[in-house]
């Protein structure tokens, strides 16, 4: 089947929460890239050539922060060359937009509903994984979420609302509720928190946004950890050169897999000098995307 590049098309869809019905399968793209609307908002998917029906492939979403979108987010991670060499079938989609203009994720109380409209952005990302699986083979144990900013508090919501679906999740310069209550996670989910020492909009110590608290990286690492039941015991990997801008092995990397539940783990990667977005170098999508195709949920 030939590749499908950038096909756009518009689909009836229930509500704007809601992907829509399961005709959104005829739309999307056999093999290759294709762009389709799903609930108001543009998603893109990307097949890769040895995607087969018969075999079940991973999913990886990726999640753009406030302001951007999934295009300049994907310019960014350069995710697509990964899902060619893995074979996980790869999606990023828009965020709503705001009265403000700016697209943006629902994700926490801290970032990044600002102003109408305030979706519930849990339950259409849920939705759209299911459509997704409904149109292609997915491994079911296998489906990952990655995000930056505004998008890295996402992957921490729908971990908290869906961990029954979320085997792990990359967050790159955000945080997970400051609140613990607002976050029950039905069975483990692995994390990896990437975060820059230098970061100047989501700082690395803890702050707020327009008064409303988000914890620090060190406690977002922490809430993880007793989510999955870890010990709170890591031990120190060799350090990554991640970033361009930065001088040597920059990324101190910490991991914590004694002890948590289900076969789940936990990575702290701390950028050191890094600011909220770090020129990122060729090592790193692999980087991530190793972390994520390593995790699997436990047999169903």
């Amino acid at each position: 089947m030939a590749a499908v590049a950038a096909v756009m098309v518009t689909l009836a869809c229930n509500s704007a929460d809601s992907p829509g019905p399961a005709s959104v399968a005829s739309a999307l793209p056999a093999l290759g890239t294709g762009t389709v609307e799903i609930g108001g908002r543009q998603v893109t998917v990307h097949v890769p050539a040895s995607y087969a029906p018969a075999r079940p492939a991973p999913l990886v979403m990726a999640l753009h922060g406030y302001t951007s979108d999934a295009k300049e987010l994907e310019t960014y991670l350069r995710l697509t060359p990964e899902s060619e060499r893995h074979g996980f079938i790869y999606a990023y989609p828009d965020g709503s937009v705001d009265d403000r203009g700016e697209r943006f994720w629902n994700a926490t109380d801290a970032c990044c509903a600002f102003s109408s409209p305030q979706p519930d952005d849990s339950r259409y990302l849920s939705g759209l994984i299911s459509t997704i699986q409904d149109s292609y083979r997915i491994d079911r144990a296998r489906i990952y979420l990655i995000g930056h900013s505004n998008g890295a508090f996402m992957t921490f919501r729908m971990a908290c609302d869906h961990a029954d679906q979320i085997a792990a999740i990359v967050a790159i310069n955000g945080a997970t509720w400051n609140d613990t209550t607002q976050c029950h996670p039905s069975e483990p989910v692995s994390v990896l928190a990437i975060h820059g020492s230098a970061d100047e909009t989501i700082t690395f110590t803890g702050g707020d946004i327009d008064g409303v608290a988000y914890p620090s990286a060190a406690t977002t690492v922490a809430h993880w950890l007793r989510y999955n039941q870890c010990t709170e015991t890591g031990r120190d990997a060799p350090q990554l050169d991640l970033v361009t801008d930065l001088p040597g092995a920059e990324t101190t990397v910490r991991t914590y897999a004694q002890g948590c539940a289900g076969g789940s783990a936990v990575q702290a990667w701390t950028i050191n000098g890094g600011l909220h977005v770090p020129q990122l170098g060729p090592a790193f999508a692999p980087a991530v995307t190793d972390f994520l195709l390593a995790k699997a949920k436990s047999a169903r």
